[in-house]
């Protein structure tokens, strides 16, 4: 697996107020999933380096320096 790590901005609601925060994923961790909120959720090599509470999730996606490495649009 490579080293190259994407960034994803995620939301968050917290008692009617919202802030967001960045993180960095392994890039190739996407590439089996459809959707960007069920590769944080499951896959292995995410569930290492981070928890993501999802209940609280509102939104996840690749930030543009993300897209643009992967040649992926969110």
């Amino acid at each position: 697996m490579s080293d190259e790590l994407a960034t994803v901005r995620l939301l968050f609601a917290d008692d009617g107020s919202f802030h967001h925060e960045e993180v960095q994923i392994p890039a190739g961790a996407m590439a089996g999933y459809d959707r960007l909120i069920d590769c944080l959720m499951e896959d292995p090599t995410v569930l290492k380096r981070l928890h993501v509470d999802v209940s609280r999730v509102c939104s996840a996606e690749l930030t543009n320096n993300a897209a643009e490495s992967t040649n992926e649009s969110t």
